[in-house]
């Protein structure tokens, strides 16, 4: 007695539904064998490490440094391509127009996620175009003050600024910079009015701050600590949320105006799409590069704490930092186009 169509019907459906398992399951298989294989093949030849600034600076220096351990992990030249620009903004578009594949990497800092709220143009989006790879360093920023600055401390100079409303002048390196919005973000919490005083760069601003032309200063720990050592400038804190094991004595802000945090970091990204074995691959080996003692040493003697992880905890900082300087730069009033 043959089948009735309706049983016909439902084999057929069974044959279909079998064959679809079967078939995303060779998929998963394949998807597999080609995580393998990335993993085992990258990188097949040189790796180009774009960073935003020109030779010289902070970024290159650490870029240099996570360049070089990557070259000597991966057993592939990793090359420092510097891509100087609208503070980071030039080398951000390179590599967000690269091909997915690895072999384009982006040694970035904080300007990362300020410049889309600064400029009006920006040709990227700074979350979903970038796969985050590995929270490489932290760089402190320090407040600090010409000598001849009555207050000694955070506390004092709050005192200080609201007895003198818009009085007390202060330096950044431009505005827009984190040295300008690590300040206007104090300004805000402590409650106090100081006069904003833009440089064309660090290296002029701490001229004329040792010359006592203007008070007071965020900026950038490296260039400032030796100035700080020689007496000629008068360290006052760090910004980051604790203190700075590079610069164990400084207090950080935070003690005084709980709840400050401005920290400047240095990481690794790649175009999205980049494969996650690749990913992986470079996550671990610098990692295993930052958990080594000469590494670590070396890097806080530039001023930098080494920091690594998961590439998940970094995107978690990119995000939450995305957000917290749209509030900073809206609320300032900040724009550099």
């Amino acid at each position: 007695m043959g089948q009735s169509s309706e049983s016909v019907r439902c084999e057929g459906r069974r044959v279909s539904l079998l064959k679809r398992r079967r078939f995303v399951a060779m998929l998963a298989l394949a998807s597999i064998s080609t995580a393998f294989a990335w993993s085992a093949d990258y990188p097949a030849r040189p790796v180009r490490m774009v960073v935003g600034f020109p030779p010289g600076g902070a970024a290159d220096i650490l870029g240099r440094v996570a360049a070089q351990q990557l070259t000597e992990r991966l057993g592939q030249q990793v090359v420092v391509d510097n891509r100087g620009g609208a503070g980071g903004l030039v080398a951000t578009e390179i590599t967000v127009r690269g091909t997915p594949d690895g072999y384009t990497l982006l040694f970035t800092s904080i300007p990362h996620v300020i410049n889309p709220h600064l400029y009006k143009k920006v040709h990227y989006d700074a979350i979903k175009d970038f796969t985050p790879i590995v929270h490489f360093v932290n760089v402190p920023l320090m407040m600090a003050a010409n000598p001849s600055l009555p207050a000694k401390t955070v506390k004092e100079l709050i005192a200080y600024a609201k007895s003198r409303p818009g009085q007390v002048n202060y330096a950044s390196g431009g505005s827009g910079a984190s040295s300008h919005l690590a300040m206007e973000l104090f300004k805000s919490m402590a409650g106090v009015d100081l006069n904003h005083i833009p440089y064309k760069g660090t290296g002029l601003l701490i001229t004329d701050l040792i010359a006592g032309q203007v008070a007071l200063t965020i900026a950038s720990a490296v260039p400032l600590a030796p100035h700080v050592r020689a007496g000629k400038l008068r360290g006052m804190a760090v910004t980051g949320g604790k203190r700075s094991p590079s610069f164990p004595d400084l207090p950080a802000i935070a003690e005084t105006v709980p709840g400050y945090d401005v920290v400047n970091w240095f990481g690794v990204v790649a175009p999205a799409g980049t494969p996650a074995a690749v990913v992986t691959r470079v996550n671990k080996e610098l990692n295993s590069a930052l958990n080594e003692p000469r590494i670590r040493d070396s890097l806080r003697a530039q001023g930098a704490d080494a920091v690594g992880g998961s590439a998940e905890e970094f995107a978690l900082i990119i995000r939450a930092d995305f957000a917290k300087w749209a509030r900073v730069v809206r609320e300032s009033g900040a724009r550099v186009d």
